[in-house]
């Protein structure tokens, strides 16, 4: 903990000294000769050693008779920490319960009112308590597909009350934040499995938070390759046979589609993409749309061509189907995975719908 690493004397003077911003809110300092107490990144002129003293709260230190500091207001610092460490206590309170918490339970176990507490959650979190709450229940879900014997099973392990809750699509996770996507997966552990379907082969690759690739091939020794190549700096391995329940999810999806995937996925793209993908995502089985339906649809008319570039760069087959966009004329198109498995997959879907 910050207060432990900061709990000497020696620590401490040698946070002062380099005004180290992560010892704030462990310690404040007060010098003997002003009577004003900082906190330790305060940028005032260094003062001797031997007129410093230490304390642990803003109220200790006005206690023995020392000022703020106007310059870095230590007090006002002090109650964003108090704030910061009440909101992540409420994070992990739901973290920690797989049934719902009322908003205004949860305030009170840290001492808010609803109201304030709902503002300064957002603020600090960035998405409203009832949405974090949400996310952390489709992460657990997503854990329980590989342990559960199936998908029933992992949906009420998670909490849900019903299968139509748990496949809500607003579920799906943002597993790694751009700039991880970026770096090619830095940092994030991957794994996959390969299955066989009507089209030939599919690999199925995910994080602990979501689906993150799925990929047709005809050779399944060339496949992981395409893990790597996408996620060439993630921590990356074949699944063991706790996949095998959302392996069969996948494949049943491929082969008789229904209107939306109903796994949560981890869709990383530009925010132009992610415009695009939403769209075709509520393009149903048995249906189609042109490229420049799609760009109208979005609100671009002329973006055509960054549509079906978009359309191209989608590493999720079926699950958000860029197959279901055709050209103008009402020719097939192209398909990154082949033509041939663009048309089947079409009939397919016109046959069972």
């Amino acid at each position: 903990m910050k207060s432990e690493k900061f709990s000497t004397d020696k620590a401490r003077w040698q946070a002062v000294r380099e005004s180290n911003a992560d010892a704030d809110g462990a310690f404040y300092y007060a010098v003997i000769t002003t009577g004003v107490y900082c906190r330790p990144s305060c940028n005032a002129k260094l003062p001797n050693r031997d007129n410093v003293e230490y304390f642990t709260t803003c109220d200790d230190a006005e206690s023995a008779g020392y000022r703020a500091c106007r310059k870095c207001r230590p007090a006002a610092t002090s109650k964003v920490v108090e704030t910061e460490q009440k909101i992540i206590h409420a994070c992990r309170i739901m973290e920690e319960n797989e049934s719902s918490i009322k908003l205004d339970e949860l305030a009170a176990q840290v001492n808010l009112s609803p109201y304030h507490f709902h503002r300064l959650f957002k603020k600090i979190v960035g998405v409203t308590p009832k949405q974090y709450a949400s996310r952390q229940q489709a992460l657990r879900f997503f854990k329980n597909l590989k342990s559960s014997s199936s998908v029933t099973e992992a949906i009420y392990r998670a909490g849900y009350g019903s299968s139509g809750t748990a496949y809500d699509k607003k579920r799906d996770q943002l597993a790694m934040k751009p700039s991880v996507y970026r770096k090619g997966a830095e940092g994030v552990t991957i794994t996959y499995g390969l299955a066989t379907c009507f089209l030939g082969w599919v690999i199925v690759a995910a994080t602990d938070r979501g689906i993150c690739l799925i990929e047709f091939g005809d050779d399944p020794d060339t496949l992981p390759e395409l893990v790597h190549t996408r996620f060439p700096n993630a921590q990356i391995s074949k699944a063991d046979s706790g996949f095998k329940t959302l392996l069969e999810e996948v494949v049943d999806f491929i082969e008789s589609p229904k209107d939306t995937f109903q796994l949560p996925l981890d869709i990383q793209g530009t925010a132009f993409q992610q415009q695009v993908w939403t769209v075709l995502r509520q393009i149903k089985p048995g249906e189609s749309m042109s490229y420049t339906e799609v760009a109208e649809r979005i609100g671009k008319p002329k973006a055509v061509r960054a549509v079906a570039s978009a359309c191209a760069s989608n590493k999720l087959a079926v699950a958000v189907p860029c197959h279901r966009v055709v050209s103008k004329t009402g020719k097939t198109g192209g398909y990154r995975w082949g033509t041939e498995r663009k048309r089947r997959l079409l009939e397919s879907e016109q046959d069972q719908s």
